[in-house]
């Protein structure tokens, strides 16, 4: 099966079902000399891990974290990383009645036409738990962003038709929603509730602002930074839009609104506005990346709806088992994980761009 390799120079490939014995990651590309144990990886796959609230599916994962290879007396050490969560309270006969009709919303349909099986236990290979492997991922790609002062932050800005009027990134770590608004985590908790007194789920919009990347990496043709950012985020399964700085609004402005206007403030050029979202050309002009992804509804929902089976007749389905009434804030970490692969990749490919850099690294000079 292609398609399960993203990254360049820091490049991750995963492997697992939601119902297999387990997940997992391999980075290749990793820098050697990163502290790494696996409690810098835990904390953010604690952050994804179902049955935290009454807005997760029950599942009871652990999704505890093991280091195979790659670290070596608490250090990587520059080969290939291998991580595995094993999958502990999978219940995959809650899928049994569904093993011949294809789910509303799901891949169930495509991935029969594209391989002429599939594997029915909670979606197998496009299942949404394929994700905590890219977090695992993530966590690594995070910790070296970091070691360079650049940091990303993602949090809920809208669920359902519930929209923050605040950003304070401290609040979104106290709610079970991760909106960074008290106010509109009560207003989205009583619209959730009652779409699960409907049996029917909700969506909503993860917003990801990444702080401290310094102007000139990218490109400025088909690996452009933000469409590399486009593929990570867009590859995250229930995404259905993406958008950079301004996104679909700048389409309504003119150019003298839009554009950013240069400036220095202490020595260092900057921009006065920010509805590029930090990118220009593909390559990062030293602001703030600011990125959104909109989330549809979960699709797998209590109440009856009309699908087909595999022997082509039409026939009513009720979906059972534990699922997430919403996506988005299991979905937050997993943005941030996304983002900080596409960034680390993209510092670890510019590193080439200048010859007197390259001169620089080797200890000459021109």
């Amino acid at each position: 099966m292609a398609g399960s390799v993203f990254g360049n120079q820091f490049r991750i490939m995963t492997f697992g079902e939601s119902h297999g014995k387990g997940l997992g990651v391999t980075i290749d590309g990793c820098p050697a000399g990163l502290p790494l144990c696996e409690e810098d990886i835990q904390k953010f796959l604690d952050r994804r891990k179902p049955g935290q609230s009454a807005f997760t599916t029950a599942r009871n994962e652990a999704d505890a974290v093991e280091i195979l290879s790659g670290v070596f007396e608490g250090k990587t050490t520059g080969t290939p990383i291998a991580l595995l969560i094993r999958n502990k309270d999978q219940h995959s006969k809650d899928y049994s009645n569904i093993c011949d009709k294809f789910r509303p919303g799901h891949a169930d349909y495509g991935f029969f036409k594209k391989f002429g099986f599939r594997d029915y236990r909670g979606g197998g290979r496009s299942s949404g738990r394929e994700t905590a492997a890219r977090v695992a991922a993530g966590a690594i790609a995070i910790k070296i962003l970091a070691s360079m002062g650049i940091f990303v932050h993602a949090y809920a800005k809208s669920i359902g038709p519930v929209h923050i009027s605040e950003v304070d990134l401290d609040e979104a770590t106290k709610n079970p929603l991760c909106m960074p608004d008290a106010k509109a985590a009560k207003e989205a908790q009583a619209f959730l509730e009652e779409c699960i007194r409907q049996q029917d789920s909700a969506g909503g919009v993860v917003e990801c602002i990444a702080t401290g990347m310094p102007a000139g990496v990218g490109d400025p043709v088909f690996s452009k930074l933000d469409a590399n950012l486009a593929q990570a985020i867009m590859s995250i399964g229930a995404v259905k839009g993406f958008e950079i700085g301004d996104g679909f609004l700048a389409a309504a402005s003119t150019g003298s609104k839009n554009n950013d206007a240069f400036a220095v403030e202490k020595g260092k050029v900057t921009t006065l506005t920010n509805h590029a979202g930090g990118i220009l050309g593909g390559i990062s002009n030293g602001e703030d990346i600011i990125l959104r992804a909109a989330f549809k509804p979960t699709p797998s929902i209590s109440r009856e709806q009309r699908t087909v089976g595999e022997d082509g007749k039409e026939i009513p389905i009720t979906i059972h088992g534990r699922h997430d009434p919403i996506i988005v804030p299991r979905a937050v970490v997993v943005v941030e994980a996304m983002t900080a692969i596409t960034l680390v990749d993209a510092l670890l490919s510019n590193m080439g761009a200048r010859l007197d850099e390259v001169i620089k690294f080797y200890g000459r000079e021109l």
